[in-house]
Protein backbone atom coordinates (compact mmCIF):
# COMPACT_ATOMS: atom_id res chain seq x y z
CA UNK A 1 0.00 0.00 0.00
CA UNK A 2 2.98 2.52 0.73
CA UNK A 3 4.21 2.14 -2.74
CA UNK A 4 0.66 2.74 -4.47
CA UNK A 5 0.41 5.93 -2.00
CA UNK A 6 4.05 7.03 -3.07
CA UNK A 7 2.90 6.80 -7.15
CA UNK A 8 -0.30 7.94 -6.84
CA UNK A 9 1.47 11.29 -4.46
CA UNK A 10 0.81 14.04 -7.61
CA UNK A 11 4.35 15.83 -6.67
CA UNK A 12 5.85 12.41 -7.00
CA UNK A 13 4.47 12.08 -10.29
CA UNK A 14 5.55 15.64 -11.53
CA UNK A 15 8.98 15.42 -10.26
CA UNK A 16 9.39 12.02 -12.12
CA UNK A 17 7.84 13.89 -15.05
CA UNK A 18 9.97 16.44 -14.83
CA UNK A 19 13.41 14.29 -15.03
CA UNK A 20 12.20 12.51 -17.97
CA UNK A 21 11.57 15.79 -19.62
CA UNK A 22 15.12 16.83 -18.54
CA UNK A 23 16.77 13.49 -19.65
CA UNK A 24 14.64 13.99 -23.22
CA UNK A 25 15.89 17.37 -23.42
CA UNK A 26 19.31 16.62 -22.91
CA UNK A 27 20.14 14.22 -25.83
CA UNK A 28 19.31 17.35 -27.82
CA UNK A 29 22.27 18.88 -25.65
CA UNK A 30 19.66 21.44 -24.00
CA UNK A 31 19.25 22.32 -20.33
CA UNK A 32 16.65 23.81 -18.17
CA UNK A 33 17.47 27.66 -17.06
CA UNK A 34 15.27 27.56 -13.77
CA UNK A 35 16.84 25.03 -12.28
CA UNK A 36 20.65 27.00 -12.63
CA UNK A 37 18.98 30.81 -12.98
CA UNK A 38 20.01 31.05 -9.24
CA UNK A 39 23.54 30.07 -9.13
CA UNK A 40 24.09 31.90 -12.62
CA UNK A 41 22.60 35.28 -11.99
CA UNK A 42 23.77 35.93 -8.26
CA UNK A 43 22.58 38.65 -5.61
CA UNK A 44 26.81 39.18 -5.08
CA UNK A 45 30.11 38.34 -6.88
CA UNK A 46 30.54 35.01 -5.52
CA UNK A 47 34.16 33.20 -6.16
CA UNK A 48 35.84 29.53 -5.21
CA UNK A 49 39.09 31.90 -4.85
CA UNK A 50 40.00 32.73 -1.29
CA UNK A 51 42.78 34.67 0.29
CA UNK A 52 46.62 33.78 0.62
CA UNK A 53 49.62 34.98 1.37
CA UNK A 54 53.01 33.92 0.29
CA UNK A 55 55.77 34.97 2.45
CA UNK A 56 58.69 35.43 0.28
CA UNK A 57 62.15 34.14 2.60
CA UNK A 58 59.50 30.57 2.02
CA UNK A 59 59.22 31.56 -1.72
CA UNK A 60 62.64 33.15 -1.97
CA UNK A 61 64.23 29.90 -0.81
CA UNK A 62 62.86 27.49 -3.11
CA UNK A 63 63.24 29.79 -5.76
CA UNK A 64 66.76 29.24 -5.01
CA UNK A 65 66.48 25.65 -4.98
CA UNK A 66 64.90 25.95 -8.23
CA UNK A 67 68.18 27.40 -9.66
CA UNK A 68 69.97 24.04 -9.08
CA UNK A 69 67.40 22.06 -10.31
CA UNK A 70 66.55 23.75 -13.57
CA UNK A 71 67.98 26.05 -16.53
CA UNK A 72 66.58 29.22 -17.73
CA UNK A 73 66.88 28.05 -21.22
CA UNK A 74 65.78 24.68 -19.92
CA UNK A 75 62.78 26.15 -18.29
CA UNK A 76 62.26 29.03 -21.19
CA UNK A 77 61.23 30.84 -17.72
CA UNK A 78 62.08 29.63 -14.19
CA UNK A 79 58.64 30.72 -12.51
CA UNK A 80 57.09 29.35 -9.55
CA UNK A 81 53.34 29.80 -9.95
CA UNK A 82 51.13 30.99 -7.07
CA UNK A 83 48.27 29.51 -7.11
CA UNK A 84 45.20 30.16 -5.24
CA UNK A 85 44.46 27.90 -2.56
CA UNK A 86 40.86 27.51 -3.51
CA UNK A 87 41.03 26.55 -7.24
CA UNK A 88 44.21 24.52 -7.38
CA UNK A 89 46.15 23.26 -10.03
CA UNK A 90 44.44 25.61 -12.99
CA UNK A 91 47.88 28.83 -12.29
CA UNK A 92 45.55 31.21 -11.08
CA UNK A 93 45.57 33.26 -8.34
CA UNK A 94 42.49 34.76 -9.67
CA UNK A 95 40.14 34.16 -12.01
CA UNK A 96 41.16 36.49 -14.42
CA UNK A 97 45.29 36.48 -13.42
CA UNK A 98 47.89 34.40 -13.64
CA UNK A 99 50.78 35.08 -11.00
CA UNK A 100 54.31 33.67 -10.25
CA UNK A 101 57.89 34.81 -8.98
CA UNK A 102 60.32 34.09 -11.42
CA UNK A 103 64.24 33.74 -10.79
CA UNK A 104 67.13 34.95 -13.26
CA UNK A 105 70.39 33.92 -12.10
CA UNK A 106 73.60 35.88 -12.94
CA UNK A 107 75.08 35.12 -16.31
CA UNK A 108 71.22 33.88 -17.54
CA UNK A 109 69.15 34.71 -20.52
CA UNK A 110 65.68 33.95 -20.87
CA UNK A 111 65.06 33.96 -24.51
CA UNK A 112 63.30 36.60 -26.22
CA UNK A 113 59.54 35.25 -27.24
CA UNK A 114 56.05 37.25 -27.48
CA UNK A 115 52.42 36.30 -26.75
CA UNK A 116 48.95 37.80 -26.64
CA UNK A 117 48.78 37.67 -23.08
CA UNK A 118 49.75 41.13 -21.23
CA UNK A 119 52.79 40.95 -18.88
CA UNK A 120 53.35 43.14 -15.85
CA UNK A 121 56.61 42.85 -13.53
CA UNK A 122 57.41 43.99 -10.42
CA UNK A 123 60.91 43.75 -8.60
CA UNK A 124 61.28 41.73 -5.42
CA UNK A 125 64.96 41.54 -4.75
CA UNK A 126 68.70 41.73 -6.56
CA UNK A 127 70.05 43.66 -9.35
CA UNK A 128 72.21 43.58 -12.07
CA UNK A 129 69.41 42.17 -14.48
CA UNK A 130 67.31 43.64 -17.08
CA UNK A 131 64.14 43.01 -18.74
CA UNK A 132 64.44 43.94 -22.55
CA UNK A 133 60.72 45.01 -24.44
CA UNK A 134 60.62 46.36 -28.29
CA UNK A 135 63.86 47.26 -28.59
CA UNK A 136 64.40 48.89 -24.93
CA UNK A 137 66.73 47.23 -22.62
CA UNK A 138 65.61 47.68 -18.79
CA UNK A 139 67.20 47.46 -15.97
CA UNK A 140 65.57 46.09 -13.18
CA UNK A 141 65.90 47.58 -9.51
CA UNK A 142 64.06 46.65 -6.45
CA UNK A 143 60.03 48.43 -6.65
CA UNK A 144 60.06 49.04 -10.38
CA UNK A 145 57.08 48.19 -12.37
CA UNK A 146 57.62 46.98 -15.81
CA UNK A 147 55.11 46.24 -18.55
CA UNK A 148 55.35 44.11 -21.49
CA UNK A 149 52.18 44.91 -23.55
CA UNK A 150 49.90 42.66 -26.00
CA UNK A 151 52.22 40.87 -28.39
CA UNK A 152 55.30 43.03 -27.50
CA UNK A 153 58.64 40.90 -27.90
CA UNK A 154 60.10 40.36 -24.66
CA UNK A 155 63.85 38.66 -23.30
CA UNK A 156 64.85 38.89 -19.75
CA UNK A 157 69.28 38.74 -18.97
CA UNK A 158 71.28 38.89 -16.10
CA UNK A 159 75.16 40.04 -16.76
CA UNK A 160 75.27 40.88 -12.83
CA UNK A 161 77.08 39.26 -10.00
CA UNK A 162 73.27 38.42 -8.07
CA UNK A 163 70.15 36.49 -8.25
CA UNK A 164 67.21 38.43 -9.12
CA UNK A 165 63.55 37.50 -8.69
CA UNK A 166 60.40 39.39 -9.44
CA UNK A 167 56.60 39.18 -9.41
CA UNK A 168 55.06 38.04 -12.58
CA UNK A 169 51.30 39.49 -13.50
CA UNK A 170 49.39 38.28 -16.66
CA UNK A 171 46.24 38.17 -17.92
CA UNK A 172 46.63 34.71 -19.07
CA UNK A 173 42.87 33.68 -17.69
CA UNK A 174 41.54 36.41 -19.21
CA UNK A 175 43.26 35.30 -22.57
CA UNK A 176 41.97 31.83 -22.66
CA UNK A 177 38.89 32.47 -21.14
CA UNK A 178 38.68 33.96 -24.73
CA UNK A 179 40.53 30.95 -26.44
CA UNK A 180 42.62 33.98 -28.26
CA UNK A 181 45.96 32.58 -27.05
CA UNK A 182 48.83 32.88 -29.85
CA UNK A 183 52.37 32.37 -29.07
CA UNK A 184 56.38 33.16 -31.17
CA UNK A 185 59.56 32.44 -30.67
CA UNK A 186 62.60 33.96 -31.97
CA UNK A 187 65.45 32.64 -33.71
CA UNK A 188 67.65 35.27 -32.40
CA UNK A 189 67.86 34.85 -28.43
CA UNK A 190 67.99 37.95 -27.76
CA UNK A 191 65.95 41.24 -29.41
CA UNK A 192 67.85 43.69 -30.87
CA UNK A 193 68.08 46.69 -28.60
CA UNK A 194 67.98 50.53 -30.27
CA UNK A 195 66.95 52.48 -27.16
CA UNK A 196 68.74 53.19 -24.11
CA UNK A 197 67.90 52.14 -20.57
CA UNK A 198 64.80 54.85 -19.98
CA UNK A 199 64.34 55.93 -23.51
CA UNK A 200 60.43 55.55 -22.75
CA UNK A 201 59.99 56.81 -19.92
CA UNK A 202 61.93 60.22 -20.92
CA UNK A 203 60.29 60.21 -24.38
CA UNK A 204 56.39 59.82 -22.69
CA UNK A 205 56.27 60.54 -18.80
CA UNK A 206 58.22 63.67 -18.45
CA UNK A 207 55.30 66.01 -19.42
CA UNK A 208 55.72 65.82 -23.14
CA UNK A 209 55.21 63.86 -26.38
CA UNK A 210 57.41 63.35 -29.24
CA UNK A 211 56.01 65.44 -31.95
CA UNK A 212 54.04 63.42 -34.27
CA UNK A 213 54.36 60.21 -32.51
CA UNK A 214 51.83 57.65 -33.26
CA UNK A 215 49.41 58.32 -30.56
CA UNK A 216 46.97 55.87 -31.93
CA UNK A 217 49.32 53.00 -30.91
CA UNK A 218 49.19 54.32 -27.37
CA UNK A 219 46.23 54.37 -26.52
CA UNK A 220 45.26 51.12 -24.89
CA UNK A 221 48.53 50.44 -23.55
CA UNK A 222 51.02 52.93 -22.20
CA UNK A 223 54.32 53.36 -24.08
CA UNK A 224 56.51 53.21 -20.78
CA UNK A 225 58.28 50.17 -20.21
CA UNK A 226 59.48 50.98 -17.04
CA UNK A 227 57.87 53.03 -14.11
CA UNK A 228 61.13 53.24 -11.79
CA UNK A 229 60.48 52.90 -8.06
CA UNK A 230 63.21 55.42 -7.45
CA UNK A 231 61.05 58.31 -9.12
CA UNK A 232 58.06 57.03 -7.87
CA UNK A 233 58.28 56.99 -4.26
CA UNK A 234 58.72 60.64 -3.48
CA UNK A 235 55.18 61.38 -5.36
CA UNK A 236 53.91 59.54 -2.45
CA UNK A 237 56.24 61.09 -0.20
CA UNK A 238 54.50 64.81 -1.57
CA UNK A 239 50.80 62.97 -1.20
CA UNK A 240 51.64 62.03 2.20
CA UNK A 241 53.51 65.58 3.31
CA UNK A 242 50.31 67.69 2.12
CA UNK A 243 47.59 65.01 3.67
CA UNK A 244 46.21 63.55 0.40
CA UNK A 245 45.55 60.35 2.29
CA UNK A 246 42.42 58.27 1.31
CA UNK A 247 41.00 56.39 4.35
CA UNK A 248 41.40 52.92 2.89
CA UNK A 249 44.20 53.50 0.38
CA UNK A 250 46.44 55.32 2.71
CA UNK A 251 48.24 57.99 0.12
CA UNK A 252 47.87 56.26 -2.98
CA UNK A 253 49.27 56.92 -6.65
CA UNK A 254 47.69 55.05 -10.22
CA UNK A 255 50.25 53.77 -12.51
CA UNK A 256 48.72 56.22 -15.99
CA UNK A 257 49.26 55.74 -19.72
CA UNK A 258 51.04 59.39 -20.28
CA UNK A 259 49.47 59.64 -23.58
CA UNK A 260 45.75 59.66 -22.43
CA UNK A 261 46.03 59.23 -18.64
CA UNK A 262 44.48 55.63 -18.54
CA UNK A 263 45.40 52.54 -17.29
CA UNK A 264 48.52 51.12 -18.55
CA UNK A 265 46.91 47.79 -20.13
CA UNK A 266 43.54 47.37 -21.04
CA UNK A 267 43.40 44.48 -19.22
CA UNK A 268 45.34 45.17 -16.00
CA UNK A 269 45.56 48.23 -14.01
CA UNK A 270 48.40 48.90 -10.99
CA UNK A 271 48.73 51.28 -8.05
CA UNK A 272 51.48 51.99 -5.52
CA UNK A 273 50.03 52.73 -1.73
CA UNK A 274 52.37 54.68 1.28
CA UNK A 275 50.09 53.49 4.42
CA UNK A 276 51.87 55.94 7.24
CA UNK A 277 52.66 54.51 10.85
CA UNK A 278 49.80 54.42 12.78
CA UNK A 279 47.56 53.98 9.53
CA UNK A 280 44.39 51.82 10.50
CA UNK A 281 42.27 51.61 7.02
CA UNK A 282 38.37 51.71 6.92
CA UNK A 283 36.62 48.83 5.41
CA UNK A 284 36.57 48.25 1.45
CA UNK A 285 35.92 46.18 -1.04
CA UNK A 286 35.59 45.51 -4.97
CA UNK A 287 34.75 43.41 -7.67
CA UNK A 288 37.92 43.25 -8.90
CA UNK A 289 40.50 40.75 -7.33
CA UNK A 290 43.40 41.90 -6.02
CA UNK A 291 47.45 41.16 -6.27
CA UNK A 292 49.87 42.88 -3.38
CA UNK A 293 53.64 43.22 -3.11
CA UNK A 294 55.04 44.73 0.07
CA UNK A 295 57.60 47.25 -1.20
CA UNK A 296 58.36 48.50 2.27
CA UNK A 297 57.36 48.04 5.66
CA UNK A 298 55.35 45.40 7.22
CA UNK A 299 51.51 45.45 8.39
CA UNK A 300 48.42 42.88 8.81
CA UNK A 301 45.55 43.36 6.38
CA UNK A 302 42.54 41.48 7.93
CA UNK A 303 40.69 40.17 4.57
CA UNK A 304 36.81 39.03 5.82
CA UNK A 305 37.60 38.76 9.52
CA UNK A 306 40.94 36.89 8.58
CA UNK A 307 44.30 38.76 9.71
CA UNK A 308 47.31 38.70 7.09
CA UNK A 309 50.58 39.77 8.57
CA UNK A 310 52.78 40.53 6.25
CA UNK A 311 56.34 42.45 5.14
CA UNK A 312 59.06 42.86 2.36
CA UNK A 313 58.60 41.19 -0.94
CA UNK A 314 55.79 39.13 0.52
CA UNK A 315 52.61 38.58 -1.95
CA UNK A 316 49.24 38.38 -1.17
CA UNK A 317 45.70 38.07 -2.87
CA UNK A 318 42.25 39.47 -2.11
CA UNK A 319 39.45 37.59 -4.34
CA UNK A 320 36.86 39.81 -6.03
CA UNK A 321 34.17 41.61 -3.58
CA UNK A 322 35.96 40.65 -0.03
CA UNK A 323 36.14 42.72 2.39
CA UNK A 324 39.69 43.88 3.84
CA UNK A 325 41.70 46.77 6.03
CA UNK A 326 45.24 47.96 5.87
CA UNK A 327 46.87 48.54 9.22
CA UNK A 328 50.64 49.40 9.33
CA UNK A 329 52.44 50.04 13.16
CA UNK A 330 55.54 52.44 14.01
CA UNK A 331 56.82 52.58 10.41
CA UNK A 332 55.48 53.54 7.28
CA UNK A 333 54.96 50.32 4.38
CA UNK A 334 54.18 50.53 0.77
CA UNK A 335 52.34 48.09 -1.46
CA UNK A 336 52.05 47.65 -4.87
CA UNK A 337 48.94 46.14 -6.02
CA UNK A 338 47.75 45.05 -9.70
CA UNK A 339 44.10 43.95 -10.57
CA UNK A 340 41.77 43.35 -13.92
CA UNK A 341 39.76 46.99 -12.84
CA UNK A 342 40.09 48.23 -16.62
CA UNK A 343 38.94 45.30 -18.13
CA UNK A 344 35.76 45.36 -15.69
CA UNK A 345 35.23 49.02 -16.45
CA UNK A 346 35.74 48.75 -19.79
CA UNK A 347 32.69 46.30 -19.79
CA UNK A 348 30.49 48.57 -17.31
CA UNK A 349 30.85 45.98 -14.34
CA UNK A 350 33.37 46.70 -11.70
CA UNK A 351 31.85 47.83 -7.92
CA UNK A 352 33.68 48.99 -4.99
CA UNK A 353 31.77 49.42 -1.29
CA UNK A 354 32.66 49.19 2.21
Amino acid sequence: MAVATAHADPKHNIKNARQAYYDKISKYHLAPLWEVLKGLVTPEPKTQMIPALWKFPEVEKLMLEAGDVITAEEAERRVLVLENPGDPGKSKITNSLFAGIQLIMPGEIAEAHQHVASAIRFVLKGKGAYTAVEGEKSSMEHGDFIITANWAPHDHGNPGKEPVMWLDVLDMPTVNHFQASFANHFDEKMQNVNHEDGDSFERYATGVLPDGAAADTFMKRSPVINYPYAKMKPILERLKKTGDIDKRHGARVRYANPVNGGPVLPTMGANLSLLPKGFKGEPYRSTDGTVFAVAEGKGTTVIDGQPFEWGVNDVFVIPPWKRYQHTVGSEDAVLFSISDRPAQEALGIWREGN
